[in-house]
């Protein structure tokens, strides 16, 4: 299916390019409405062919959004490899060993790059690309904001200090989105993301072994695969939703209810606090989750853009030009 719609498209495409104006410096959705009128159907086939390679690919894609918005702002900073004047975010703690899709995210800018060269910032993809990943494995869509351009440096300890751990408790996260400018429901919204993808051992091995508020058939399911010493089985992975892992929908907030999230900050999400009565209306009501996903989505994507003439359209998604 992914495979024919991207083959017709790329057949007798002629280039539509315009030059762009530095004095735009708002995001909109239709900021690419002449200079790229291909590039949204151009993304999502890409994202089709890499998910329906591996379905798990739609986590590793908005997660890559997420890490990158939180970090600086949303201006593709994370896709940078490292230089010898600056080590980047990839070798941060929060995305070493674990960020990954990068190399999709480079097949969707070289496909871009022959509809439209030099037009659409690698940030923009990001935003795309994650947008499709959740509507693809089921979840909502949204007009996705556009009109961001890529950062020409990244940093490593903004990223280790700026992307919430899986250890954090419940008013770590609510003071570290509040800070950019995202609520609360905003926060329990977003968490929602985990209805999909895995987390490695290391990150939830001490909630496991350590923690009372968590289901005991559901601990000792997870320590079969997650031994207690650390060093050993770091790497093994596990659903962070027990039910759908492959579908985005709201069983993550089912299993917070039932004491089953698999991260320590996502079951402080249901643990007496603030946010109880959101992940109970969540795991209820699944459209009023799309609904606050979505729009909470669009405002991560706010973030703190490079616009205008700040930043720049970067060629190669993995260094500046």
């Amino acid at each position: 299916m992914a495979n024919s719609s991207c083959s017709s498209l790329m057949i007798g495409l002629a280039l539509f390019v315009l030059a762009l104006g530095s004095a735009n410096a708002t995001l909109s959705t239709n900021h690419y409405y002449s200079s790229c009128p291909k590039l949204l159907d151009t993304v999502k086939c890409t994202v089709e062919s890499a998910i329906s390679k591996e379905a798990r690919m739609g986590a590793s894609l908005l997660r890559l959004f997420f890490h990158d918005c939180f970090v600086n702002g949303c201006d593709g900073s994370i896709l940078l490899d490292d230089t010898s004047s600056f080590t980047g975010e990839k070798h941060a703690k929060p995305n070493n060993n674990s960020a990954r899709g990068f190399e999709v995210i480079d097949a969707i800018k070289s496909a871009v790059e022959e509809v439209c060269p030099g037009v659409v910032s690698c940030a923009d993809i990001l935003a795309i690309a994650a947008r499709d990943s959740v509507n693809i494995l089921g979840g909502p869509s949204w007009d996705v904001k556009l009109g961001r351009r890529d950062a020409r440096t990244a940093s490593l300890s903004a990223a280790n200090n700026g992307i919430p751990a899986p250890t954090s408790n419940l008013n770590q996260l609510i003071s570290r989105f509040s800070a950019l400018g995202l609520s609360t429901n905003d926060l329990v919204a977003l968490s929602g993301g985990h209805t999909i993808g895995q987390a490695r051992c290391t990150t939830f091995r001490g909630r496991i072994y350590n923690e009372t508020n968590i289901d005991g058939s559901f601990a000792r399911m997870r320590q079969s695969s997650c031994p207690r010493s650390t060093g050993s089985g770091d790497n093994n992975l596990a659903p962070l939703d027990l039910e759908t892992p492959t579908s985005f929908d709201h069983h993550y907030f089912k299993n917070l209810v039932e004491k089953k999230g698999l991260l320590h900050s996502d079951q402080q999400l249901f643990n007496g606090g603030s946010t109880d009565s959101i992940v109970s209306d969540y795991s209820t009501n699944p459209t009023s989750f799309s609904s606050d996903f979505a729009t909470a989505m669009i405002k991560m994507g706010d973030i703190s853009p490079l616009t205008g003439s700040n930043g720049e359209i970067r060629k190669n998604c993995r260094s500046v030009n």
